[in-house]
């Protein structure tokens, strides 16, 4: 066969390629396609493809069967294995063991992260490795000192194979482990190779950058050293092991305001966490103390929570610029702050106008066995690079202790050789660093948080460590882990094996590091903060600050005046119903627009999807923007909102809330990944940072909303009275036991009315609709921010008793309670039934069908708070009505029954007697059979109306 040449850069090309090998089925797939056309495959591919051998050396294409010979001996050996330059006598030998040196170096890129010495306790078991042998390639002894061309090795042009070898262990098999060839991204992989290459395996810090390290490393083991002997026995959940954490922190913050970074949002678990508010966020020594000591902060009102789940935020002073610096409040529920965070920074980049994230960064921290563990981590990095949830790169920093809770088998903890293996999702790079190794600490962190600032993308920093105490200070972890524990017993802290290495080195006079010890705990006997150029309140005035000052005082449940004229209605219309030139609709959505333009000129009652819409587009010509996010939010799950149309010609999309006017707010709706956890967490996030944005949040159905409970129960409904964190976010609960069977029934009513009190969130149940546009127009424009949890219609989006009016919109407020509608005696009313939702309109229907005169049917359209004096008020219209019922669709023991018992019981006129009438006590939210769930509607409306026909079983 003659020689093969290419152009240059294909070498490099097989360098980066995952073919390297393998797959010679898909080599011949590829040349397939350039026979047929050449543009059909990349450039580089057709490149090569016009290198290879002719018939005879020329003419025609070569025979098939020369093609497969060829592929199999690029199988055998590397891709492109001559080198263009004109070969010299007994050059293909060399030139085989050329490539054989490439491959070598290939395999250290690849695999050498697995030997390198990461782990402080020398425990890791390291596999054996034979790629990384030059014997496993073909390479013998006498080779060691023949010349060899590096490549791309960033060494220089050319080096002996032994200076190679060394150097890629010097590289490679040090204190950091790199993995980054699974990066499909050419440019990024050779921005990451050329930048750990040229370092050598080595950071280059001046002896000032150094001693700065040192007396952050000495920060972080003197706090866990003054608590652990003021406060014996007291949990703190200590960093002891991790002490590089601080350091790390430390050189983020500085080298992110050389970016341009005026803020940093951090988000972690309780690990470390007291270390943290202490030595990078400015909280002084004092203000925990009062926390160890039990006392609650001087402006703090609410339950409060314990100290290793607080907040802190502050600005500092840097070289380069100032840096706002924020730790979110976290629950036990570790992960879980990991979205909330990111919601929180993708409203502070909107907020500032940071679109490509430059001035805002978020950092999350995680524990090992979390990261690996817990789902959410991976709903989290899904959203990195989607558009309507992405931040433009996360510094993701794994504190790996090598053990989580009582667990330090690998067996036990995950099934993947890393724990930060779930990140490769993303083609994130991973930087293993020992964390016994600062200086090779701070290096990782320069070159994560430069890459990230770069492509904008995730990366993740894999600190490995270890945990010297237990899970808790109250733990006694050599009962479970003796090996590890001894290991840990004997091996002296980061700080002082750093201490020695500087000593060593001549970097510092062995008297420093205890006279920088000795200043660090006399700080913390004044109480005194541990951060340098921590600004006050009064230098700081963050020029993006928000001042949640006017929305503490006035109650959710203030009269508001959200009407807005007939007139203005119209004009927003016309502006929706604006399509682009040659924008074809799908006929069945044309329809819907078709009515909706009925509806506004008052020849059609307004439905649900269009008041909705109207609610949308009021609120951003005011400049209140909208954000809606939900699994097919645009369309709607139940094809009502159509705030996405698609034309069907080509399928571009066009938003009318969007194209309003010149100058409107922001309409932004996210058809969501499937996800519910992270994504109403980020949503959450983002409405605590942002009171002037509608946040909502759509669940698909409302027992979705079950695979987000964690969100639930520790933000949302507690957040305030635990952090005093507002939020007026809102949660659409599609709602309504329509025979769809136990999943697509009920939103789970109950839960939410369960976690209602102090005035801590609101919880509506709307039937019409002018009151959907009505709450959402008050949520926003009152000041107020409470979350806000709406049953949702499903069936009634089209019902024909569910509509309203221009005038329903034009006027009036949002209606807690909804009086009877039709004409009757008020005096001969002997039977109240009151309800909420979608079985008022069956209880109405029914009554109209049997002619009753004598029950009137209100609506408790807001469940919580309970509007006890409008509903006291309306049941003193009827003086004779010794019976009040309460009917609802859901089981007893489920809906609003058990939750609103106590206030229905408070607002009953005397001599009135109070009555259950819904479905019985059941395990399930909803039955199966169609035929069942209908006999069971048919009877409590039955009953409820005071008539109980014998019901026959009937086929579906």
């Amino acid at each position: 066969m003659d020689d093969i040449t290419r152009p240059k850069g294909l070498l490099e090309f097989w360098e980066d390629s995952q073919l390297a090998g393998h797959n010679a089925a898909y080599l011949e797939d590829l040349y397939e396609r350039y026979l047929t056309d050449p543009a059909n495959v990349p450039e580089q591919w057709r490149t090569f493809f016009q290198t290879l051998p002719r018939v005879n050396g020329h003419g025609a294409e070569p025979s098939h069967s020369t093609i497969r010979e060829t592929f199999r001996a690029m199988t055998r050996q590397p891709f492109a294995v001559r080198r263009s330059e004109p070969c010299k006598p007994g050059a293909p030998v060399h030139e085989e063991k050329q490539i054989r040196v490439l491959q070598l170096i290939n395999a250290f890129r690849f695999r050498a992260h697995q030997v390198a010495d990461i782990d402080p306790l020398g425990l890791r078991e390291k596999p054996d490795l034979a790629e990384l042998t030059p014997e496993f390639h073909g390479l013998a002894e006498a080779d060691l000192d023949t010349l060899f061309d590096t490549g791309s090795l960033a060494i220089g042009e050319r080096a002996t194979l032994r200076d190679i070898v060394t150097k890629l262990h010097e590289i490679y098999c040090g204190s950091i482990g790199a993995e980054y060839m699974h990066i499909t991204e050419t440019q990024e992989k050779r921005w990451i190779q050329e930048r750990i290459e040229r370092a050598g395996g080595r950071a280059s810090l001046e002896a000032e950058a150094r001693l700065h390290i040192l007396q952050r490393l000495t920060a972080a083991e003197g706090l866990e050293r003054y608590l652990h002997t003021r406060y014996v026995g007291q949990k703190r959940f200590s960093l002891e092991g991790g002490d590089s954490l601080i350091p790390l922190l430390d050189e983020l913050i500085r080298r992110g305001a050389t970016h341009g970074v005026k803020e940093a949002s951090i988000g972690m678990a309780h690990r470390g966490r007291l270390n943290v508010l202490i030595n990078i966020v400015g909280k002084t020594a004092a203000e925990l103390f009062e926390e160890f000591e039990g006392k609650a902060g001087k402006h703090f009102n609410g339950s409060g929570d314990v100290k290793y789940h607080q907040g802190f935020s502050s600005d500092l002073r840097t070289e380069n610029g100032r840096v706002h610096v924020n730790l979110a409040f976290n629950p036990s529920h570790l992960e879980i702050v990991g979205p909330v965070v990111e919601g929180s920074v993708r409203a502070r980049q909107q907020r500032s106008g940071d679109d490509e994230g430059r001035r805002v960064v978020p950092i999350l921290i995680h524990g090992d066995a979390a990261f690996a563990g817990q789902g959410v981590v991976m709903e989290t990095i899904n959203m990195s690079q989607s558009r309507g949830y992405s931040t433009k790169g996360t510094v993701h920093i794994v504190v790996n202790n090598q053990i989580g809770f009582t667990t330090s088998s690998q067996k036990d903890a995950r099934s993947t050789l890393y724990c930060t293996d779930i990140a490769k999702m993303v083609n994130a790079p991973i930087l293993h660093v020992n964390g016994d190794d600062p200086d090779a600490v701070i290096s990782v962190t320069q070159l994560a948080l430069d890459y990230r600032m770069n492509f904008h993308k995730d990366v993740v920093i894999d600190l490995v460590c270890y945990r010297r105490h237990g899970h808790s200070e109250a733990d006694e972890p050599t009962a479970t882990q003796p090996v590890m524990y001894a290991a840990i017993r004997d091996h002296k802290t980061p700080r002082a094996l750093y201490a020695e290495r500087l000593v060593k080195e001549g970097v510092c006079h062995e008297t420093v590091p205890k006279q920088i010890m000795d200043a660090c705990r006399d700080r913390l006997d004044r109480g005194e903060t541990a951060v340098d150029g921590l600004m006050t309140r009064e230098e700081a005035r963050y020029p993006w600050a928000v001042d949640w000052e006017p929305y503490l005082a006035q109650a959710c449940t203030a009269f508001l005046d959200t009407t807005v004229s007939i007139e203005r209605l119209r004009q927003l219309w016309r502006s929706l119903d604006h399509m682009p030139d040659g924008f074809e609709l799908n006929p069945n959505v044309g329809k819907i627009i078709s009515n909706r333009r009925k509806m506004a000129a008052g020849a059609l009652p307004i439905d649900w999807g269009f008041a909705e819409t109207l609610a949308y587009a009021s609120l951003v010509d005011e400049g209140y923007p909208v954000r809606l996010s939900g699994q097919d939010s645009g369309r709607g799950t139940f094809f009502h909102r159509h705030a996405v149309l698609y034309c069907q010609k080509d399928g571009s999309a066009y938003i009318p809330l969007r194209n309003i006017r010149e100058g409107q707010a922001n309409f932004l709706v996210i058809n969501s990944l499937l996800s519910e956890e992270a994504v109403l967490a980020f949503e959450y996030g983002y409405a605590t940072t942002d009171p002037n944005t509608l946040v909502i949040w759509e669940a698909q159905f409302g027992d979705f909303a079950n695979n987000a409970q964690v969100v639930i129960d520790q933000f949302i409904s507690a957040g305030e009275q635990k952090w005093n964190r507002l939020c007026g976010l809102v949660m659409l609960l599609p709602h309504g036991l329509e025979g769809q069977g136990p999943e697509h029934s009920s939103a789970r009513l109950e839960r939410y009315l369960q976690l209602c009190a102090e005035h801590n969130m609101q919880v509506c149940v709307p039937t019409t609709p002018a009151q959907i546009f009505h709450l959402l127009r008050r949520q926003i424009m009152l000041e107020c921010r409470k979350p806000l949890v709406v049953m949702s219609p499903k069936s009634l989006l089209r019902h024909r008793l569910a509509v309203s009016t221009l005038e329903d919109l034009s006027e009036g407020d949002f209606q807690p309670v909804i009086p009877e509608v039709d004409e009757l005696s008020d005096s001969t009313v002997r039977r109240v039934v009151l309800c909420s939702g979608k079985v008022y309109y069956e209880l109405l229907e029914k009554r109209r069908e049997q002619k009753i005169k004598d029950i009137a049917i209100l609506r408790v359209e807001r469940l919580y708070p309970f509007p006890k004096a409008q509903l006291h008020k309306q049941l003193e219209r009827y003086p004779n009505a010794n019976e009040i019922i309460w009917c609802q669709e859901e089981p007893q023991n489920q809906g609003a029954w058990f939750s609103i018992k106590h206030h229905l019981d408070a607002t009953l006129p005397d001599p009135s007697r109070l009555r259950y009438i819904g479905r019985p006590f059941s395990a399930a939210p909803a039955v199966g059979y169609a035929w069942l769930h209908l006999q069971q509607q048919h009877k409590l409306v039955s009953e409820a109306l005071g008539s109980d026909p014998v019901l026959k079983q009937t086929d579906t």
